[in-house]
């Protein structure tokens, strides 16, 4: 059971990233999924979850209407398409899973200490201002 993390980079404020999370070992279609980062002394915080079919997102207030979280189960992959990147958003970011494939997207970006199962090794994101 692995998730492999990639398309972090750096880019200027404004820029565009989209990370990818590759799944393997298991059928990511089982699973609700997101994405999380964490700041340079600062906490992990969830960013953006989705369903297990894709229909249901959350996003958290800090990038709502500038990232997109999107899913493929045929490649068991996920991304995550940042615009508008700010400085702020600079972090290592991580994909995840919910453990037991039922909690709905609010719940596993919210409360991922508990209910995320694997990870992945994390990608930096640097945006310079």
């Amino acid at each position: 059971v692995q998730l492999q993390a990639s398309g972090g980079g750096l880019v200027q404020s404004g820029g565009s990233l989209r990370p990818s999370c590759a799944a393997s070992g298991f059928n990511l279609d089982e699973y609700p999924v997101g994405w999380f980062r964490q700041a340079p002394g600062k906490e992990r915080e969830g960013v953006s979850c989705i369903s297990k079919d894709g229909n249901i997102t959350y996003y958290a207030d800090s990038v709502k209407g500038r990232f997109a979280i999107s899913r493929n189960n045929a490649k068991n992959a996920f991304y995550l398409q940042m615009d508008g990147l700010k400085p702020e958003d600079t972090a290592i970011y991580y994909c995840a899973t919910d453990k037991w494939g039922m909690a709905v997207p609010l719940a596993l970006c919210k409360y991922f200490r508990e209910s995320a199962g694997s990870w992945g090794q994390g990608t930096q994101v640097t945006v310079s201002s």
